[in-house]
């Protein structure tokens, strides 16, 4: 799931600041996931392996076949990168680098 984090309302506003343990609640009509962040992955526009990573089934291990149900959101660096000085950004605006947050399910249950 990608979101903005500086516009639109900032719905991934603070998904930088989820720390590994946290808990990641996704509502649909039927069901309520959640899933615990497990690790923080930064993925670059500038780089197809590391899109190819982003997308992957099993985040960051293309070609792996997946042994759980996971979930990647992901948001720009922005902020981060024009810190590091880096401004490139793509003909869409998107800037280098994103941050992803990788959370595997750990229960389900009916909404």
């Amino acid at each position: 799931m990608t979101a903005h984090r500086n516009s639109a309302g900032g719905p991934f506003f603070a998904i930088p600041d989820l720390a590994n343990g946290a808990r990641i609640e996704v509502v649909t009509d039927q069901r309520t996931f959640v899933y615990e962040v497990i690790e923080t992955r930064e993925t670059s526009f500038r780089s197809e392996r590391s899109l190819a990573e982003q997308r992957a089934p099993v985040p960051g291990q293309p070609g792996r076949t997946p042994s759980e149900a996971m979930i990647t959101l992901s948001t720009c660096a922005t902020q981060e990168d024009h810190a590091a000085g880096n401004y490139w950004s793509d003909d869409l605006g998107n800037p280098e680098h994103r941050i992803d947050k990788i959370g595997v399910l750990v229960s389900s249950r009916p909404t």
